[in-house]
């Protein structure tokens, strides 16, 4: 882990960065696991940890952070696409959303689900050149 990245894990209470860490661990694991994907870049972008498909650009970046009305772990896409209205879709009951950019997890979230709005996310790019 970046030691940047390792400083930002740090900043947040026990509880909520047991949960981060268990969502970058299904974020890495997901991608490990899913065609195309290849290797993440681990980074900070706006502040937030992010997961960049940088080598194959298969998808969009993925940022990691707390909601900050209810405290819980958040997962971030770019607002421009349309992932979160497709991830309400298939689960309009086992996450809140926030706009277009963010799904809030609950304490103990779905976790097929939860690996396929990632990999969603991860191949994105991917998806909208396959047709």
């Amino acid at each position: 882990m970046d030691s940047a990245v390792a400083a930002v894990f740090d900043t947040y209470a026990a509880q909520q960065r047991a949960t981060l860490v268990a969502l970058r661990s299904l974020i890495v694991e997901t991608a490990a696991t899913t065609p195309g994907v290849g290797p993440l870049e681990e980074t900070l972008k706006w502040g937030q940890i992010s997961y960049l498909t940088a080598h194959s650009g298969s998808g969009t970046t993925i940022r990691l952070d707390t909601d900050k009305q209810s405290g819980r772990a958040a997962l971030y896409v770019n607002c421009k696409t349309d992932l979160v209205s497709r991830f309400r879709t298939h689960y309009p009951d086992s996450f809140a959303y926030q706009g277009d950019r963010a799904v809030i997890l609950p304490l103990k979230p779905d976790l097929p689900a939860l690996r396929h709005i990632i990999a969603l996310a991860l191949t994105y790019h991917a998806a909208k050149k396959a047709g």
